[in-house]
């Protein structure tokens, strides 16, 4: 008797390599963004307010993070006023969470899918069942077990493959959420500071 998961077996198991290469790609990424901005900011400011503006893009291009990327924006931005300041801050913000979080949606879909390929696996492995037992005129113990482990093993497998893809998705945005969240105090920290010295410079 030979086992078989039918053809959506295949399609379940690319979809579970190509979620793994999808979650240790962003899981780098997100790694990698991860400074301690208070630290950084506390380094550019003082480069920035003996007056090496050069120095400190410097420092946040050598960087090349999210918080290095909002905080250049703010000193690029410096000499505009505080509305269009922020609003120069906030779009590269939202710019640097977009990067972030691209095909991290890619990982939700493929955890919402998987399962419900395992379902139409499932049904196609009843329909083999229904269909030999109507067609054929002697139908075999291992004919039949063949056809029902079709469904089972497509059944299990859209399981094995969505548990662990959402437990990942899940354990990126939580990585996710907390870098916006940095991110966000970074830009409002950085946007306070280039105001205040801009007051003082008048």
């Amino acid at each position: 008797m030979t086992i078989s998961g039918g053809p959506v077996f295949w399609i379940l198991l690319a979809l579970g390599l190509a979620s793994l290469v999808v979650f240790f790609e962003r899981l780098f990424e997100l790694r990698r963004a991860q400074i301690d901005w208070q630290d950084f900011i506390k380094g550019v400011v003082n480069v920035y307010s003996r007056g090496n503006v050069d120095e400190a893009l410097a420092i946040c291009e050598d960087t090349a993070v999210p918080v290095a990327n909002v905080v250049a924006t703010a000193i690029r931005h410096r000499t505009g006023g505080a509305r269009a300041l922020r609003e120069a801050v906030d779009a590269q913000g939202r710019a640097e969470v977009g990067r972030l979080e691209r095909r991290l949606a890619s990982l939700a879909i493929m955890g919402q899918v998987a399962p419900l390929l395992g379902l139409l696996g499932s049904v196609i492995g009843l329909i083999k069942t229904v269909m030999l037992a109507n067609s054929a005129e002697i139908v075999t113990r291992p004919m039949m077990m063949n056809a029902a482990m079709e469904a089972l093993i497509a059944a299990a497998l859209g399981l094995a493959v969505a548990i662990p893809v959402t437990v990942m998705y899940g354990s990126l945005r939580i990585r996710m959420d907390r870098l916006i969240v940095e991110l966000e105090a970074a830009a409002t920290s950085i946007v306070g500071y280039v105001a205040s010295m801009k007051e003082g410079a008048k």
